[in-house]
């Protein structure tokens, strides 16, 4: 049976992203960070969250010893995180400075590889973070790669729906046209090497995709130094398009997260499916197996990781049994507004609910609101506020900085929320590629990405921006009415 044992609540935003090492959990999402937690207890780190991306992140993945940590952002960078302090190792930025989707490790951590929104590839030698080799398909994004076990080969999967098979010299080497209708979303190589009948190395490669199928594969090396792809599996478990998929460390076991918000998890072999979880309320985006320990971590866009256990026993359709909260907040009336918007009552709750009861009488009678919350720095809070503990002015501005990397919680209609920062658009405008983005994250978005759109990656015919009057009317009738719900 497989049963939850915990959610994380940490983020945010969408958890794009998780990854395991031996000892540890990394989690991603769109509002900018990544979690670490102790993979014995759920426990956050001392410096978690990193914060060093300036878009949403897309892919985290662990080295093979687990000391290093590499994520990818629409920033266009891949950054190597230490695990032993939490500081930034390395910044990598993509070739063309094109959003990065994904990034993976060799199995021996020599090499990492990064694939972008504009089809371009990078093979990165880890141990002297230089560029190697670089490659592209056209006219598609690369969304989802993935290392064999013997390290010499790579898969990359694109939006277009191929698999393309990759050696570290960048030869391409084959491609499975058409892998899944409309796209791959994921794939990911089972850790164990076989043989064919032949006496060829086979490797098993699971991909799902938009066709909302999990497509079991054998990539075979023939001796005439050719590749084979045979698909043996067409798993249907889930009625939506699949978003994730993940092999356990012994390769017996399957798991995937899908559109239709359930977690799947088969028999890998054979293709038979043994649970269906339902416990996340929207898109399940990520999923991983634990490497030590027959646990499951599955990431959603309800902004929750749920890790699971799965225990020996038969059974099928099967759902969850003890469940604990770990970093959670309340839902009370104040966090469904903007943070400027926040009355001073609005502030001295959140202050009770962050733990921050020692500050709440020097907030109270300063007649803190929420604009004013934001504007405060350490200085103000020890020459103005008169707060003389060094750690209270540090634990205070940390939760402040996290306010403000927040995104606005349930409920915010989308088209409300600027695609490149996810906050609510203050002064939206409408570019060459049709979306409509807060002015100041596209003016910037512009000056650095090469006259690309955002959204689709393309060339904007123009820098031409045009006020979007009719949304920020909308918005800004959407907000009051928030006010006058919550106050």
């Amino acid at each position: 049976m497989v049963s939850l044992i915990c959610t994380l609540q940490s983020h945010r935003d969408d958890v794009n992203c998780c990854a395991f090492s031996g000892s540890l959990l990394a989690t991603c999402s769109a509002d900018k960070s990544i979690c670490v937690y102790s993979a014995r207890d759920f426990s956050e780190l001392p410096f978690s969250p990193l914060s060093g991306h300036g878009y949403g992140v897309h892919c985290c993945c662990f080295s093979a010893c687990g000391q290093y940590l590499a994520s990818c952002s629409t920033d266009a960078t891949t950054v190597v995180w230490s695990m032993d302090s939490g500081e930034i190792e390395a910044v990598l930025e993509h070739p063309g400075r094109s959003p990065v989707r994904v990034c993976a490790f060799s199995p021996d951590s020599s090499h990492l590889v990064s694939g972008g929104s504009d089809g371009t590839i990078a093979l990165w030698d880890f141990t002297s973070r230089t560029l190697r080799r670089t490659g592209a398909v056209s006219d598609t994004s690369v969304v989802a790669c993935s290392f064999t076990p013997c390290g010499q080969l790579f898969i990359t999967g694109s939006t277009y729906g191929d698999l393309r098979l990759w050696d570290l010299n960048m030869n391409h080497l084959h491609a499975e046209k058409n892998a899944h209708d409309l796209g791959v979303s994921c794939c990911q190589f089972a850790p164990q090497i076989m043989k064919g009948t032949d006496g060829c190395v086979q490797y098993r490669l699971a991909s799902c995709g938009q066709d909302s199928l999990l497509k079991i594969w054998i990539v075979s090396l023939l001796s005439s130094a050719g590749i084979k792809m045979q698909l043996a599996h067409s798993l249907t478990g889930q009625s939506a398009p699949v978003l994730s998929c993940a092999y356990s460390a012994d390769g017996q076991m399957l798991v995937s997260g899908s559109v239709d918000k359930t977690v799947t998890v088969y028999q890998a072999n054979d293709g038979i499916l043994l649970y269906t979880l339902n416990q996340h309320e929207r898109y399940v985006t990520a999923c991983a197996f634990s490497p030590m320990a027959p646990l499951i971590a599955t990431g959603s866009m309800d902004k929750t990781v749920n890790i699971w256990r799965v225990e020996d026993g038969c059974g099928a359709q099967d759902e969850a049994a003890s469940v604990s909260s770990i970093g959670g907040r309340k839902s009370s009336g104040h966090s469904r507004l903007m943070v400027s918007e926040w009355s001073e009552e609005d502030v001295l709750a959140w202050l009770r609910e962050e733990g921050l009861e020692a500050v709440i009488d020097v907030f109270s009678s300063n007649n803190i609101d929420g604009e004013e919350l934001l504007s405060l720095t350490k200085e103000t809070l020890s020459s103005e506020l008169h707060i003389e503990s060094l750690g209270l002015r540090s634990k205070v501005i940390k939760k402040i900085e996290e306010l403000k990397m927040a995104p606005v919680s349930n409920g915010t209609p989308d088209e409300y929320l600027c695609p490149i920062t996810r906050e609510i658009m203050k002064d939206p405008v409408i570019a060459a590629d049709g979306y409509s983005y807060e002015r100041e994250a596209i003016e910037s978005w512009i000056n650095t990405k090469s006259r690309t759109s955002p959204m689709t990656n393309l060339p904007l015919q123009t820098t031409l921006l045009t006020p979007n009057r009719t949304l920020k009317m909308a918005i800004l009738r959407w907000t009051t009415s928030r006010v006058s719900d919550f106050r």
